[in-house]
């Protein structure tokens, strides 16, 4: 308000100006402009006053002078025409503001240009006692809106205490202040999450998948991008819970859950990157070209740079080669080390007996290893239990004001820490989730014939593929694939060899027909953990 200059004027004909102000609740409780206007013309009329100009402004609060544009361009204009206007005539005092610092300011502006600022239903003059009663009016508007802030708070908090948002994600839609499942995207959210936690798509192809889908963004109605993808992966909501930041609590929601919290957390585990999981790989932008699947897979033996990937164009047609970026050796052909790449995976697949033997050995395995499981999950379960009913208690007390509400967020935050850990540890442990026969299944089509799984992958499909066999990638030198490390995990699939020597043992049943009896990995007498390199050179 500083910005606008008033001066003392000379005596000028009575006119006047009216403002009006109405808000969504004036109107509710019929303070409508229509009606302000009729009663503030009338008040004119009856002090003698020419009406020169009506502002009026339509849905702006008067809790700050910022924001409301007519009430700027009515200063304004009384300051241009301060030798015609002898007053400003308002419904009521709250009209110009609800905060008694700022009536203050504006009526003292208007004073400096010799304007009264005229009340049609209170008491308002010049005089010592007009001037208090005007300043205590002024005051009362203001503990009216302070009041209703309160009472506004109370009401948002209570809501939230009782698990209701004040809003509602992707997949909920709000129907009479409930959330309840929206029957046209839920399913397909629930879809996303389920294929985010298995750790093969980017946020950006999740986005792409949901938007063929039909799913759009809730305001704007465009296509879903990852930045909301992000958001709506890190969002407690979907568990059934409501968060809230500004009190720092969390509560039991009203409304459906759509994922387990144990989905909730190996989802954060995944997208934090701290998923260690070989059967899970992390997530991460893809830069890979279909038209080069080995590039960043394979390395250098000369510098250990993963090789790259460039089109050359030839005399005829475009050609493909893999080289390494510091130039050490020379280029080769997409085709002579996809070629190389098979030949190198024929050599290390485990015969169709093998298989076999393994595939009986996890079945056994996978049932001894589902009472302890189970018992691991019923300790967390009791674990989780307390530590709920520690939280519960920890929000009691700091709504009785036992705990500040500084202590009680740093309190939260271990709770929530502590809480966290054992969600993932109960993740970690959903072998009992996937269908045993299925698992078989997939080792027995994907081993029997590595290369031909390598030739029919795509692009994902080949990383996580020779990821899991070789986690330090492959090295190149000379022209074939050398000293490149298997993992373990694969290692024990090719050890399982009848009539070799068992690791681990001195003795034991040797014969593959007494497996169902007492499975014993097997080990070669050559260690398949370092291959030295191609049988032949390619």
């Amino acid at each position: 308000m500083s910005q606008i200059n008033f001066g003392k004027t000379a005596l000028r004909p009575e006119k006047a100006v009216i403002y009006v102000r109405v808000s969504s609740e004036d109107q509710v409780e019929n303070y409508s402009l229509g009606t302000q206007e009729d009663i503030c013309r009338k008040d004119a009329r009856n002090r003698g006053f020419d009406v020169l100009q009506v502002f009026k402004e339509e849905g702006r609060s008067a809790k700050t002078i910022n924001g409301r544009p007519t009430l700027i361009e009515m200063l304004e204009f009384c300051r241009k025409q301060k030798r015609e206007i002898a007053a400003v005539i308002v419904y009521r005092l709250d009209r110009i503001s609800r905060e008694t610092a700022d009536y203050l300011v504006i009526r003292r502006k208007l004073t400096e240009c010799d304007i009264k600022l005229v009340s049609a239903t209170e008491p308002t003059g010049n005089s010592p006692t007009e001037k208090f009663v005007e300043t205590m009016l002024a005051g009362f508007a203001q503990m009216d809106n302070d009041v209703r802030g309160e009472r506004s708070r109370n009401g948002l908090r209570a809501r939230f205490q009782a698990g209701l948002a004040a809003y509602v994600p992707l997949g909920y839609i709000n129907q009479n202040g409930y959330a309840i499942k929206d029957p046209a995207t839920s399913d397909k959210i629930k879809e996303a999450w389920d294929l985010v936690a298995t750790g093969t798509k980017t946020l950006r192809e999740i986005a792409d998948i949901l938007t063929k889908q039909g799913v759009t963004q809730r305001q704007k109605g465009g296509p879903i991008r990852p930045q909301t993808i992000n958001r709506l992966f890190h969002n407690k909501f979907y568990t059934g819970k409501v968060i809230s930041k500004k009190y720092g609590q969390e509560v039991e929601g009203q409304h459906p859950a759509m994922i387990t919290e144990e989905l909730f957390y190996k989802v954060q585990a995944i997208l934090d990157g701290r998923n260690t999981n070989i059967s899970t790989p992390i997530m991460r932008r893809n830069q890979d070209n279909p038209d080069f699947p080995l590039r960043r897979i394979v390395r250098c033996k000369h510098c250990d740079s993963p090789l790259t990937g460039a089109w050359t164009q030839g005399k005829t047609k475009r050609y493909a080669y893999y080289f390494c970026p510091n130039r050490c050796s020379k280029s080769f052909s997409v085709d002579e080390l996809n070629l190389a790449t098979m030949d190198y995976l024929a050599q290390i697949t485990p015969t169709v007996e093998t298989l076999e033997l393994f595939n009986t050995f996890l079945k056994k395995t996978y049932y001894q290893r589902i009472s302890t499981l189970q018992k691991r999950r019923e300790d967390a379960d009791i674990e989780l239990k307390k530590l709920y009913g520690t939280r519960q208690a920890l929000i009691q007390k700091n709504l009785s004001g036992v705990y500040s509400d500084e202590m009680f967020k740093e309190q939260n935050k271990v709770l929530e820490e502590k809480i966290k850990d054992i969600q993932v540890t109960k993740n970690d442990e959903l072998i009992g989730k996937y269908n045993l026969e299925d698992i078989t299944n997939f080792i027995r089509s994907k081993f029997e014939n590595l290369s031909q799984t390598f030739a029919n992958s795509n692009l994902d499909q080949t990383r996580i593929l020779l990821s899991s066999i070789f986690p330090s990638g492959l090295v190149w030198q000379d022209e074939r694939y050398s000293n490149s490390e298997i993992s373990p995990f694969y290692c024990i699939i090719i050890d399982f060899q009848p009539g070799c020597v068992p690791f681990g043992w001195g003795g034991g049943i040797r014969t593959p027909e007494c497996w169902d009896q007492n499975p014993v990995p097997y080990r070669l007498a050559t260690p398949h953990n370092q291959v030295a390199g191609n049988s032949k050179q390619l």
